[in-house]
């Protein structure tokens, strides 16, 4: 995802040092020191690489995002598995987001990167091969779901921690709204074809693109020429109590950390609200809506958000220049509760697809914002398992019971009031926010200030 600002961007690190940075200090980490790459980030032929694959597997994914609970419905019939389907995408992080935070931070992030595309390729693609055989099940679909977010949980886990190396902690707003913004562009475009191709081909086969996606992207990070990771010499071997000791370094970072504490909790709230949002989505579209679950409508209503992200992206760089992390997040998290609200009041298609469009600016602003402050916070030897340990709480947890609690009470009041329930609940997030040490940060001249 691109951004108009990567042109102005006049500080940055290549990262590419050799030197372990045992106590994360900003004056030694590499991240920090004179540039050796160019200053624009697409002039950087190694970001132009990194994006790429970032792009072509955000086009991958959000065809699957699409396709996989559409056939889950059309195999089932059924709000609830539909609604797992969902809560699947975020539970890996649960049972393995710590570990592989833990796990990237001791071994190559390139390596493992290339490594989890390359297997998330096979996997995907065992759906539109079973499909083809006549065996395909709602089981196989599931597992495959299941499968796939757990090891991309280890990719997530090597790839926090890689682009601030990458590109520099002066540049990961810059790099994270490029990226960011070419997701968005993606889910501006992609629903509606996806939407007009499920009208004449099996969500199964669609997902054959995805697969395809994963190969392309593993080839593009394969040909990365910086590091995107330090040494790791002096390091204590590889055992399950210095894992443990690894994990409970980052936790602690994050638990002590004000900002990045404070930021994951509402993370984690606003999430809960949205996976039950998503969970529900076909379901709404379906039977609220009246549009179904193929055709141009039914794309342009999920490609709405992606407008909406879009804004965010290209807004985040700009806004930053203007106001500290926790001053956007203090704003943005108020606007993106009420919006939960009025989205599934929406009583038709456009109405609601202009909703969805505000709500996606506001939800993702608060997303990649939180994200790039993590970044930029964290010592690059626990940028993987404290960013992995974020994205647990508040995507993890958040996402996977929202996901749950939507699916359980859409089986009993309908898909609208199971929304409006989650969305009331976002304004929690809202007051712990506004009582939160983010009003202190908000008016502290560094953003990295604890």
């Amino acid at each position: 995802m691109r951004s108009d600002d990567t042109d102005a961007v006049t500080a940055a690190a290549s990262g590419d040092s050799a030197t372990a940075v045992p106590n994360g200090d900003p004056a030694t980490d590499p991240a920090t020191t004179p540039p050796r790459t160019p200053v624009r980030l697409r002039d950087d032929p190694d970001f132009r690489r990194y994006w790429l694959a970032r792009a072509l597997s955000t086009m991958g994914s959000m065809v699957t995002a699409i396709a996989l609970p559409v056939l889950v419905y059309r195999l089932s019939g059924s709000p609830f598995l539909t609604a797992l389907v969902t809560a699947l995408e975020a539970a890996p992080y649960l049972l393995a987001g710590l570990f592989a935070g833990a796990l990237a931070d001791r071994w190559n992030r390139k390596r493992v990167m290339v490594a989890a595309d390359l297997l998330n390729a096979l996997l995907i693609s065992s759906v539109p091969i079973a499909y083809w055989l006549g065996g395909l099940t709602v089981v196989h679909v599931l597992v495959v779901a299941f499968l796939v977010q757990g090891v991309a949980t280890f990719f997530d886990g090597a790839n926090f921690g890689a682009l601030p190396v990458l590109v520099g902690r002066a540049r990961v707003a810059q790099a994270n709204a490029a990226v960011w913004t070419a997701s968005s562009l993606i889910e501006l475009f992609v629903p509606a074809l996806v939407g007009l191709a499920l009208a004449a081909i099996s969500p199964a086969a669609l997902l054959t693109l995805d697969a395809l996606s994963f190969a392309a992207s593993a080839l593009a990070v394969r040909g990365i020429v910086r590091a995107m990771s330090q040494q790791r010499d002096g390091r204590a071997p590889l055992r399950p109590r210095v894992v443990f000791a690894d994990i409970a370094e980052g936790v602690r970072f994050l638990v002590r950390h004000a900002g990045v504490r404070t930021m994951t909790i509402v993370g984690s709230i606003q999430s809960f609200a949205g996976g039950g949002f998503m969970a529900l989505m076909v379901v709404w579209t379906d039977r609220v809506l009246d549009i179904g679950t193929s055709g141009l409508r039914f794309g342009l209503v999920y490609g709405a958000w992606g407008i909406g992200a879009l804004a965010a992206a290209v807004g985040l760089p700009r806004l930053l220049r203007r106001l500290q992390p926790a001053g956007i997040t203090l704003y943005a998290l108020p606007a993106s509760a009420a919006l939960g609200v009025v989205t599934p009041l929406m009583p038709t298609w456009p109405l609601a697809a202009i909703a969805l469009l505000v709500w996606g600016s506001a939800y993702v602003l608060v997303i990649v914002n939180s994200i790039s402050y993590r970044q930029q916070v964290t010592p690059e030897h626990l940028l993987g398992r404290v960013n992995t340990a974020g994205r647990m709480l508040s995507w993890g947890v958040g996402w996977t019971l929202g996901s749950v609690t939507g699916g359980v009470i859409g089986s009993h009041l309908g898909a609208r009031s199971a929304m409006l329930v989650l969305g009331v609940f976002a304004f929690t997030g809202v007051l712990v926010a506004w009582t939160s040490p983010l009003r202190r940060l908000a008016a502290e001249v560094d953003p990295a200030a604890t």
